[in-house]
């Protein structure tokens, strides 16, 4: 019961606390965060796109910038292997959701198929069965 109830809140995350653990997540990976305490940077800030990754390559540097201009009102800034390490966690984390889920399917042993009709029982994916 408890892993369905990590699902629910999971799956039930704000905007701002899913822009949070994205920030988290990068601040973990070796982000720098420069704020945007000038006007000038503010000014900056506000012509990115918010939550949103772009590159910058200077010669044979390639520098990821991620902006927030609302939460933080900062721009998180890596180099190559910041990005690489972000988005090998973010790869973990989805495969760990998915065993997570796989984990409790079938976890309810009062849960009755049947009820549902005789397409469910056999359903394994997607498609050719009236949904």
């Amino acid at each position: 019961m408890l892993i369905v109830a990590m699902l629910g809140l999971t799956s039930c995350q704000t905007e701002a606390e899913s822009v949070q653990h994205k920030e988290d997540g990068l601040a973990a990976a070796g982000f720098i965060v420069r704020p945007a305490n000038t006007p000038a940077r503010q000014a900056m800030l506000k012509r990115l796109p918010a939550n949103k990754f772009l590159t910058r390559t200077h010669g044979d540097t390639v520098s990821y910038v991620y902006a927030d201009p609302l939460g933080c009102q900062c721009l998180y800034v890596g180099s190559q292997q910041a990005y690489d390490r972000y988005r090998a966690t973010r790869l973990q984390e989805k495969i760990a959701n998915r065993q997570l889920l796989a984990a409790q399917t079938y976890q309810d042993a009062t849960w009755d198929w049947n009820v549902w009709g005789p397409s469910v029982t056999g359903f394994y994916g997607y498609g050719g069965y009236g949904w």
